[in-house]
């Protein structure tokens, strides 16, 4: 069955490939307002060309997983770290991910990588967010005229169940005042699994510094790829080099571990 249950909560999950028992197995972590149906055939395609099993799923609040029943805290991505994740990996017997996050998704990647609590054979942050920016909070604002307005919401309700709660679950917690704090740095030095961090130059959500925080912090080797003619979705906006880049990147992981 597609649906598994971890911290209380019905995920709908999407698992891609034949397992390996000697190689990782791909985790997809997607972005604010995503989904499993909206990486379209990005994890599948690196799953074929890396050769390794993928699993993607959609979290609590989004696609056809539970629908979100209370307002979303400012330490949301933590728990969806810390909690959620561990316990999905469990549910599914994953004891060697590649972490594969894009926005909010990448965040988790770092945050789980970062905390020890969990072996990371490797990670790959696509539009990371590890401390708030003000284009950061302009972009949301942005997304909230947009759903207001009605384009957005008539969009995402192909993708979610509930729209209105995925939408707004993340809207309202990143535009909340206690979410001008959040920040997960702390957490960088803890990474000590190889790290590739893909960022477009033109981001209407988030800048270089981003990028340059990490690579400042981070104890492991780390690698990046800035995007020109970029912007939120890298995968998207630029989907044969991020390709390339991933697929090599998992490619080195296979023949370290």
């Amino acid at each position: 069955m597609p649906f598994i249950t971890a911290a209380g909560h019905r995920l709908d999950t999407r698992w891609i490939g034949t397992r390996d028992s000697s190689g990782p197995v791909l985790v997809f972590l997607h972005e604010g307002l995503g989904s499993i149906e909206m990486w379209r055939d990005f994890p599948d395609r690196i799953a074929q060309a890396s050769g390794c099993a993928a699993l993607v799923y959609s979290r609590y609040g989004y696609g056809r997983s539970d629908p979100l029943r209370e307002s979303r805290d400012a330490d949301y991505l933590h728990r969806e770290a810390l909690d959620v994740l561990p316990a999905v990996l469990d549910e599914c017997r994953i004891t060697d991910p590649v972490l594969i996050g894009h926005s909010d998704g990448a965040s988790i990647a770092l945050l789980l990588a970062g905390s020890g609590l969990r072996p990371v054979r490797g990670a790959i942050a696509m539009a990371p967010h590890v401390f708030v920016e003000d284009v950061t909070i302009a972009g949301i604002e942005k997304a909230k005229a947009a759903w207001e307005q009605g384009g957005l919401a008539r969009a995402l309700a192909r993708y979610h169940d509930d729209a209105d709660g995925a939408f707004r679950g993340w809207n309202e917690a990143w535009l909340s005042p206690e979410f001008r704090a959040w920040n997960i740095e702390e957490f960088l030095p803890g990474i000590r699994c190889p790290l590739l961090t893909i960022q477009g130059v033109e981001d209407e959500y988030a800048t270089l510094a981003q990028i340059d925080a990490i690579e400042r912090q981070v104890s492991g080797p780390f690698e990046r790829l800035d995007l020109a003619d970029c912007r939120h979705t890298p995968w998207r906006d630029q989907p044969d080099q991020v390709a390339d880049a991933v697929t090599r990147f998992v490619g080195q992981l296979k023949v370290s571990g």
